[in-house]
C-alpha cells in the first residue's frame, strides 16, 4: 500500500511514517519540503496519485479558536478534496479526546476538522488520542510569567506519540471505521507534576509554581474533561518511562 502522511515530519507524523514503513507499506510524506502546501492545495493532486490511504496529522501552534478553525478547515478540506479526486479509499484524521466536551480555543479547530472529515466523500476514520508525553515539554517552554516558568494544573492521561503513530498506521491499512475507539495513556497524571519532572530531568533548577491558568479549555481540563472513558484503548508507556527514555535518546 501507499499511505500518505500529512504532517509527516511532526511529533506524531514522523512515527506514522516509521510504522507504515515497518509494516511493509510505502509512506508518502506531505509537507512543504516535499512540494505540498495544504493551505493552498498546491502539489496535493500529484502527491496523492496512486495513494491508497491518507493520514492527517498536520497541526498549527495557536491558542486562537479562529486561527485553529481556519487552518483545519482549509488544510483538511483541501486534503479531503484532493483525496476524493485521486480515488483514495481511506482518510484517517488524528483528533483529541474530549474536544466535544470543551470546544474552546485550539480545540474548536479540532472540532471543525472532524466535521470536515465527516462531510468528505472519502471513507473516513477519526482517532481521538489524549495529550502526548511531549505535552509537558511544550508547557515548560511556553508557560511563563516573564522569566519564571510555571506549571499549569490539569488532569491528563498522556500517551506515547510512537504508540499513536503505530495505531494510525494500522488504521490506515484497514477499512474506514468512522469514530475509532479512543486511545489514551496507561494512567492519569497531573500536568503540573509532569512539567516539573520534565524540567528537573533536563537540568532546570529554578522554582516552578503550580498555577490555575485562566481560560475555558484549561478549566475544563482541570475538571477532568480531557480524560478518556473506560472503553478507550490504553497504551503502555508511562510518562515516567518516557522521561527515562530521554536519557537514551
Amino acid at each position: 500500500m501507499r499511505i500518505a502522511i500529512a504532517g509527516g515530519t511532526g511529533i506524531v507524523g514522523s512515527h506514522v511514517v516509521e510504522a507504515v514503513r515497518a509494516n511493509g507499506d510505502e509512506p508518502i510524506v506531505l509537507t512543504r519540503r516535499t512540494g505540498v502546501d495544504l493551505l493552498t492545495g498546491a502539489g496535493l493532486d500529484a502527491a496523492l496519485d496512486g495513494v491508497d490511504a491518507v493520514v492527517d496529522t498536520a497541526n498549527i501552534e495557536t491558542l486562537s479558536a479562529k486561527a485553529a478553525t481556519s487552518f483545519f478547515q482549509q488544510a483538511t478540506g483541501n486534503l479531503a478534496a484532493a483525496a476524493a479526486r485521486a480515488g483514495v479509499r481511506h482518510l484517517v484524521v488524528l483528533s483529541i479526546v474530549g474536544i466535544d466536551r470543551m470546544p474552546y480555543d485550539y480545540y474548536a479547530g479540532k472540532v471543525a476538522q472532524e466535521r470536515v472529515a465527516e462531510a468528505s466523500s472519502v471513507p473516513w476514520t477519526i482517532l481521538r488520542a489524549t495529550q502526548f508525553h511531549e505535552f509537558a515539554a511544550q508547557m515548560f517552554a511556553r508557560a511563563k510569567l516573564g522569566p519564571l516558568h510555571i506549571a499549569p494544573r490539569a488532569r491528563v492521561q498522556p500517551i506515547a506519540a510512537r504508540e499513536v503513530g503505530g495505531r494510525l498506521a494500522a488504521l490506515a491499512a484497514g477499512s474506514a471505521q468512522g469514530r475509532a475507539a479512543d486511545l489514551a495513556g496507561p494512567r492519569e497524571e497531573r500536568l503540573d507534576e509532569m512539567v516539573k519532572a520534565y524540567a528537573e530531568r533536563t537540568g532546570h533548577r529554578g522554582w516552578i509554581p503550580s498555577v490555575n491558568l485562566p481560560g475555558r479549555q484549561l478549566k475544563a481540563m482541570r475538571a477532568g474533561l480531557a480524560l478518556p472513558s473506560d472503553d478507550a484503548m490504553r497504551g503502555t508507556q508511562t510518562f515516567a518511562d518516557w522521561l527515562t527514555a530521554l536519557d537514551h535518546a
